[in-house]
């Protein structure tokens, strides 16, 4: 193994110091005085590991996962502690944290937090108020903290080896569980504001806003326009018609929004369908049904989970046999399906059944906002039983959101996003949509529906497409599995070459457990909502075994809803 020159110099002067330390502490009687060598520690000898550490691979391995600064910015400070990106930690730690005023982070992870300031060497635990070795800091738009000071106040063991220049931390807790078994986003002001639909059935575009603004929070403040998620979108539909997530997801994954209240004010019948979207929405997760612990993981990692009840209710003003005025509290049991959309902010395990109109089994509640004005509920807020039929049938979160220069160009056929799906009475198929190039560019991902939970994916990319006998020199560029339903944006390693007019491939190859359609189609149902389904943007092909291709609107009338995503400069 290679050593640089530090680190042998290193090695020397520590074996020296280590010997004269030890000999003439050993000679009878004889009286020490601090050896100014060791004064040199922190301020020398450390900057000096540090420099040396940095100027190699860096490795971080997380509960088994591994990390590398070629493609993460984490680096060892003068400490010698691994300071990592904030941005990091909710996925490399499975917690909840973020940044409260730009000089404020909290890490919660369980019933554990820690309460970092900006430069500080202390932080704010359960336990009180604790010394760390190493400051919460800001390097340009990124913050960092100490993955060593994290351990420690989480409960993680975390040793780091020289020889291998690797930082391993591992959760020492055997509860699987990451959530503690109350929360409340209010409580951590990740709650966006709470607004009043009025007369419109406008609920699931006012959920589908409010979670998207809890997702952004505490960092960034939003109030985003209903009116244009639901005027200026591509379904046949007004404002009394009503809506489902699906279209919220479809509005966002085609960057039609979303837009600022303030240009499109709620409620005057009117939209402005010029105006850009001021977030790129990439990344929509669907929970299955009355996965109780998948939604409070994601209200605790991500924010406000848009869902759906049956609600016997109509406004803050009606009455229902199913709502204890007194204590907010709503629970329904019986058939009817669901028929409003509200946003899960939180849960108590502890909420009592007694809450309840309803005779039930045991305690539980989700912690809802709604969309009918403060005067109702606890201020726009209320709680469902989780014995409640419809409550966490139907469920969305929004896991990944961008500003809007990630990519320059979307290339989307599909503009109603998943209506339905297509297969072979199969788990696996392959899709491919092509596109002809406007401008020159890059393609640098690509945007497809997991139709189900642990989807496994190939991507694809084919040059230069001048028919079906084009497929046999797909290119792969991107492989993985999707633990959960909903439209992923996926990144390739390697960007591919385009030039203008030429048409090109995006070939998804899907492996869904359990389905026999895994590919999401876009097509006209016959409902008015799809009778603007557009089947002349597309041109898109389906396989079973990625060989022989059929064309999709010549034999089944659909597009496919793959996107490809190109980057210009």
């Amino acid at each position: 193994m290679k050593y640089s020159k530090q680190y042998i110099a290193l090695t020397i002067l520590t074996a020296a110091f280590v010997f004269v330390r030890f000999h003439v502490m050993a000679m009878d009687n004889v009286e020490i005085a601090s050896f100014r060598g060791g004064q040199l520690e922190d301020t020398v000898w450390y900057p000096i590991i540090a420099e040396d550490a940095n100027g190699r691979l860096l490795k971080v391995v997380i509960d088994n996962k591994e990390y590398t600064n070629e493609k993460n910015t984490f680096y060892m400070d003068s400490n010698r502690n691994i300071m990592v990106p904030v941005s990091m930690l909710r996925d490399a730690l499975n917690c909840s944290a973020h940044v409260y005023g730009q000089r404020r982070l909290l890490v919660e992870k369980r019933e554990s937090y820690a309460d970092f300031s900006l430069h500080e060497l202390k932080a704010e635990t359960g336990e009180g108020e604790k010394t760390i070795q190493s400051a919460f800091t800001k390097i340009g738009d990124e913050y960092y903290v100490s993955l060593n000071d994290l351990s420690n106040l989480l409960g993680y063991t975390c040793s780091f080896s020289v020889e291998e220049n690797t930082l391993t931390a591992a959760d020492t807790s055997e509860n699987t569980s990451i959530i503690p078994s109350r929360y409340d986003l209010r409580e951590k002001d990740r709650v966006s504001a709470i607004r009043n639909q009025g007369n419109y059935g406008t609920c699931w575009a006012f959920a589908a806003s409010s979670a998207l603004e809890s997702r952004l929070l505490p960092e960034e403040a939003n109030l985003f326009s209903v009116d244009h998620m639901t005027l200026a979108n591509s379904f046949n539909l007004n404002q009394y018609d009503g809506g489902e997530y699906t279209m919220g997801m479809a509005y966002f994954a085609a960057w039609q929004g979303p837009v600022y209240e303030v240009d499109d004010p709620y409620g005057d019948g009117r939209t402005d369908t010029s105006l850009k979207p001021v977030k790129h929405v990439q990344e929509m997760r669907i929970i299955d049904g009355k996965d109780y612990e998948a939604i409070k993981t994601a209200v605790f990692k991500y924010g406000g989970v848009q869902t759906s009840l049956y609600s016997t209710l109509r406004s803050s003003q009606t009455s229902s046999e199913y709502f204890n005025s007194e204590t907010n509290s709503y629970c329904y049991i019986g058939t009817e399906k669901p028929n409003h959309d509200v946003v899960i902010i939180g849960w108590d395990d502890n909420y009592s059944k007694d809450n309840f109109v309803a005779d039930l089994e045991g305690d539980g509640a989700f912690i809802c906002q709604n969309s009918w004005g403060s005067n109702f509920g606890e201020d726009g807020v209320f709680y469902v039983s989780y014995y409640d039929t419809n409550i966490g049938t139907h469920n969305v979160v929004y896991t990944r959101v961008e500003d809007t220069d990630n990519y320059d160009r979307l290339y989307q056929s599909d503009l109603c996003g998943w209506v339905g799906s297509m297969g072979y009475d199969k788990e696996f198929i392959y899709g491919a949509n092509v596109f002809e190039a406007s401008q020159d560019g890059k393609i640098a991902a690509a945007g497809f529906y997991a139709t189900g939970a642990k989807t496994e994916y190939k991507v694809y990319v084919v040059n230069n497409f001048t028919g079906t006998s084009s497929f046999s020199g797909m290119n792969k560029v991107a492989e993985g599995t999707l633990s959960q339903a909903g439209y992923y944006t996926i990144d390739f390693d390697n960007s591919v070459p385009i030039q203008r007019g030429e048409k090109f491939a995006i070939v998804i190859y899907l492996n869904t457990p359990g389905a026999t359609h895994p590919l999401a189609i876009e097509y006209d149902t016959g409902e008015k909502a799809y009778s603007t389904v557009d089947l002349e943007d597309g041109e898109g092909y389906i396989s079973l075994n990625g060989m022989k291709f059929s064309n999709v609107k010549e034999q089944q009338q659909c597009n496919l809803c793959i996107k490809a995503y190109v980057n210009e400069r």
